[in-house]
């Protein structure tokens, strides 16, 4: 499989959750995605974690990027991802979590099953390189 074929399957849901009003990093990794080649769906501002799973389950992404920037990952992005386990698309979801996210909360959420936390500053490439090794096929 080329590359391009590769990047051609992945399908990405960037969501923003809760009450969180800040999507200019989400705009912008959604755009680098898409330049990458990646299938990208961008969910709005202000989703609840239920509106973010039956995004992702009747999409049908491969990966999910949760941008989140208000503190309530610690409470939201559990929520998703029981959400998904729900609808036993947990599995096969590459679940990706961006935002200021203290190191001690990340180790938290990658216990749940979130595989990879960007911080700010995150280069691009650094990013969509971990997808294009991490997402799982459909």
């Amino acid at each position: 499989m080329s590359a391009d074929q590769e990047s051609q399957s992945v399908r990405c849901l960037v969501a923003k959750v809760g009450l969180d009003g800040h999507d200019r990093g989400a705009h912008v990794i959604a755009r680098a995605f898409r330049d990458a080649g990646f299938e990208v769906i961008y969910s709005g501002l202000h989703n609840a974690p239920d509106e973010i799973v039956q995004a992702a389950v009747q999409e049908d992404v491969n990966v999910l990027g949760i941008s989140i920037l208000s503190g309530a990952h610690d409470t939201l992005v559990p929520k998703i991802i029981d959400g998904l386990k729900e609808y036993d698309a947990f599995g096969d979801t590459l679940i990706l979590v961006g935002g200021v996210v203290p190191d001690d909360d990340k180790e938290e959420l990658k216990e749940l099953g979130v595989a990879e936390v960007f911080g700010p500053g995150t280069p691009m490439e650094e990013t969509i390189q971990f997808v294009r090794e991490n997402a799982p096929e459909r």
